[in-house]
């Protein structure tokens, strides 16, 4: 059956004017009648939807929602909206700056210079940073967090590093607060060595405390490396400070991350006996539990993880939410869904209320075990309980309608993801139906494929090499060669597109 233009439609996210006025005209009946409208989705249908100049946004924005809306929060809620269409999100926040009664708040320029670095977008990150501090806020804790990971992310740690030495330059003092956080970006990135060599050159200048010892210790845990986190143990011991069940509960962790579920439930053990001595602070507390029940989950010990499940409870331990969540998760990788189900329902009973990971372990294990019509109910009985599905329940159930063979289902899903205001697509999104595309070999489809990568680039995604090269070949072979140069036009209009992927 040939691809229907209401199949295609939903791909061209950038409407028509008439589109527009349609939109503005809605968001001021909001407004003016005072429903209660969720405001930042409305906003970001807005920017979604406008012509992409900053002034005439501004201009939208300010005849559609009054200054005193505009608050901190609902401009953060905003921007996490736009979190996956990065250019319409710095748009948004330039628009802003042009409102004259519009007083940015730090965390909305963190968020901003959060995802200008992520696009690696040089200019938006040199004129946010001048903005906020012709603002009057200089760069904070969090704002070096953000820059940090995104140099550690980019491959460049030498420059986090730099940026911490410099930051006496930008109003900022050097403390052991913001010395720990560039040990954090470097072990989260899996540069445990370079922290560690700089947590000795430094810890005369800065100090050490039990947060500086925990990050190392989970650093070295992350590689699996358990006995180099041990003598982080023994150093923090050495150096006068405390261990705290934090660090004891990042210990545990690292023996079940490693495979050592046998030294991890030893572990466990050695912390509940010593936690019985009076003064002690290690008896295991719900994290504990929670990462003992995923731990043995993991390992294939379905029965043992619901006996630790059980036996917390008897101790006088209740389960959170993420504890549930751990065991519902594991019953749908190693047992069977309907187990999952039954603790799910349980959960219930007991008064808890799921939140969005509870739904995506469920919708997954539903997709896994081919009950594709019980994973939808599932989406649509978390709106109807309050809460939003997110980007991971949406490619969970579309990646598994392409897997089916269902590309219709999984194009319908995709276009309610950016008609509903739930969330945007990623690049994860983007790649799974793209990849679905070339099953059928359809020229119709090759439209889609390239319609997508377009609107892929536009929103900030940069395509793999591969699968660049692979629609553009799709669309030659089928025949649709004009496509195929307004690719290679496009190619040509995104510089770090042209810089990434050379044909």
């Amino acid at each position: 059956m040939p691809l229907l233009c209401s199949q295609v439609r939903p791909f061209l996210r950038r409407q028509s004017s008439g589109r527009l006025l349609t939109v503005g005209c809605l968001h001021s009946t909001f407004i003016s009648n005072g429903e209660g409208a969720d405001l930042p989705a409305l906003i970001s249908n807005l920017v979604l939807t406008h012509s992409s100049t900053a002034s005439s946004l501004a201009a939208a924005l300010s005849s559609s929602f009054p200054s005193p809306s505009l608050s901190p929060s609902i401009i953060d809620a905003v921007l996490k909206l736009l979190w996956n269409d990065g250019p319409r999100a710095l748009l948004f926040f330039r628009a802003l700056l042009r409102l004259p009664l519009f007083s940015p708040s730090a965390s909305s320029f963190d968020y901003a210079i959060d995802i200008a670095a992520r696009l690696r977008d040089r200019g938006s990150l040199r004129f946010l940073l001048s903005a906020r501090h012709a603002a009057g806020l200089p760069l904070s804790h969090r704002t070096f967090s953000v820059l940090a990971e995104r140099f550690a992310n980019a491959g460049k740690p030498d420059r986090a590093v730099r940026l911490f030495l410099s930051l006496h330059h930008h109003g900022c003092r050097q403390d052991i607060r913001i010395f720990n956080s560039l040990l954090d970006v470097l072990c989260k990135s899996r540069r445990v060595r370079k922290a560690t060599s700089l947590f000795n050159s430094f810890k005369s200048r800065f100090g050490a405390d039990a947060i500086t010892f925990n990050i190392l210790a989970e650093g070295w845990c992350s590689l699996k490396r358990t006995s180099t986190a041990l003598d982080v143990l023994k150093q923090m011991v050495d150096s006068g400070q405390e261990p705290t069940l934090t660090t004891y509960n990042i210990l545990l962790k690292g023996y079940f991350r490693a495979g050592q579920v046998k030294e991890g439930w030893e572990f466990f053990l050695q912390m509940k006996k010593r936690g019985r001595k009076e003064g002690s602070g290690c008896w295991p507390d719900v994290v504990s539990y929670t990462t003992v029940v995923h731990g043995l989950g993991v390992a294939g010990q379905t029965e043992n993880a619901r006996k630790v499940f059980d036996d917390m409870i008897v101790e006088g331990c209740l389960p959170s939410v993420a504890t549930y969540n751990a065991l519902i998760q594991v019953l749908c990788k190693k047992d069977c869904i309907q187990n999952a189900l039954s603790v799910f329902n349980e959960m219930l009973r007991r008064g808890y209320t799921p939140n969005v990971t509870t739904y995506n372990v469920l919708i997954r294990g539903l997709c896994h075990g081919s009950e594709m019509g019980r994973a939808v109910e599932f989406m649509d009985r978390m709106r109807q309980e309050g809460c939003r599905p997110n980007v991971q329940t949406y490619n969970v159930v579309i990646r598994h309608w392409c897997e089916e063979g269902e590309i219709e289902k999984a194009l319908e899903l995709l276009g309610m993801m950016k008609e509903g205001g739930d969330c945007l697509p990623n690049l994860d999104t983007y790649n799974v139906v793209i990849s679905s595309m070339f099953t059928r070999k359809r020229s119709e489809d090759m439209l889609v494929a390239g319609r997508m990568v377009m609107e892929m680039v536009e929103s900030g995604h940069l395509p793999r090499r591969f699968m660049f090269n692979k629609v553009l070949n799709g669309l030659l072979l089928t025949g649709n060669q004009e496509f195929a140069r307004e690719l290679l036009r496009m190619q040509d209009r995104f510089g770090r597109l042209r810089r990434e992927i050379r044909l």
